[in-house]
């Protein structure tokens, strides 16, 4: 450190704070100190400063998939604002296990991250106690709940599935299905939402459990199936999340069936896919970037010293209308 900053032109102090913590210090002297260090191949050992400030300058983060991309731009937007401040993300994929999720909190928090960021906010009781025990600021994400273990940033997936029922309703759809997502706690949310808009208008309801993975096309294909067996007349159907509706709209076009002169059908999360089939796929938007940007922000502010920020925060959603239903 002492080389780099005798190089630099700078305090050692000075070659510390870019490290550490990159926001305090000028751009100019930023870039310079960075550039140095590059150029003299230094690596800083931060062990020795870590064990005596109590300070890990990580945060952790448990996301249920890696390829699934309003995941991806979450994590982004959060490891780019931390990245900022000083900050390194640490990913652990659970593969929407519980069992797995709390064997990553529980692994993570033996690293000591200085906070923890996870998607959903159903886990295990041992890993909410691991949680509430561990004296971090804990993030929940990507869902709302009155009762946050510390702080939620999100949006409701029951609201965001009534809007999109109601929409279809304005249409003139009358017998509308939903499928998918009944053992998971996003779906059963989702399910309510739309069940509840159906009862707004004293219609008849049908919610489907493919059996599948939720999130798969062919979880899609298998519901697209069982909804035209059970209820013939279909002329709607609500899929779990946008992989699930492409393999319908895929499976639509194998049995001649249009979209939407003969059924509508819809996603959830507008996925990259989404625009590109055809027709183009009516959905819910996430803001999974507003999301991951705003749970980075709460993090810095709590370690820095400042909350500001509320313990429930809504980020939204936005109804995204393409193709797959009727126009007014």
């Amino acid at each position: 450190m002492h080389d780099v900053a005798r190089e630099a032109g700078v305090s050692a102090q000075t070659v510390s704070r870019v490290i550490r913590s990159p926001g305090l210090v000028k751009e100019e002297t930023r870039n310079l100190v960075r550039a140095t260090i590059e150029r003299l191949g230094y690596v800083p050992d931060s062990t020795a400063s870590d064990l005596a400030s109590n300070r890990s300058r990580f945060v952790a983060a448990v996301i249920p998939s890696v390829s699934m991309s309003i995941y991806e731009d979450a994590v982004r937007a959060l490891s780019s604002e931390l990245l900022a401040a000083g900050y390194q993300l640490l990913l652990g994929n659970t593969e929407y296990s519980l069992d797995s999720e709390e064997a990553t909190i529980f692994a993570f928090l033996g690293r000591r991250p200085e906070a923890m960021v996870v998607v959903g906010v159903d886990h295990t009781d041992r890993a909410k106690a691991l949680m509430r025990q561990s004296g971090i600021p804990i993030i929940e994400t990507m869902d709302l709940t009155d009762t946050p273990i510390d702080t939620v940033v999100g949006y409701s997936n029951k609201v965001a599935t009534a809007t999109l029922t109601r929409l279809l309703l304005t249409r003139g759809y009358k017998r509308i299905v939903f499928v998918g997502g009944e053992e998971d706690a996003r779906g059963i949310e989702r399910r309510q939402g739309y069940l509840q808009a159906m009862a707004e208008v004293d219609l008849s309801a049908l919610s489907l459990e493919t059996g599948d993975h939720p999130s798969l096309m062919s979880a899609g294909i298998s519901g697209l199936k069982k909804a035209l067996e059970l209820q013939p007349r279909t002329d709607a159907i609500i899929f779990f999340n946008d992989a699930s509706a492409a393999g319908a709209i895929l499976e639509c076009q194998r049995a001649g069936i249009q979209v939407p002169g003969d059924i509508a059908i819809c996603g959830f999360g507008d996925f990259e896919v989404a625009a590109h089939l055809n027709p183009g796929l009516t959905t819910v938007r996430i803001l999974s970037h507003d999301i991951g940007k705003r749970a980075a922000q709460v993090i810095v502010d709590r370690l820095s010293g400042a909350d500001p920020h509320p313990k429930i925060i809504d980020i939204g959603f936005e109804i995204i209308e393409r193709c797959s239903i009727r126009e007014k």
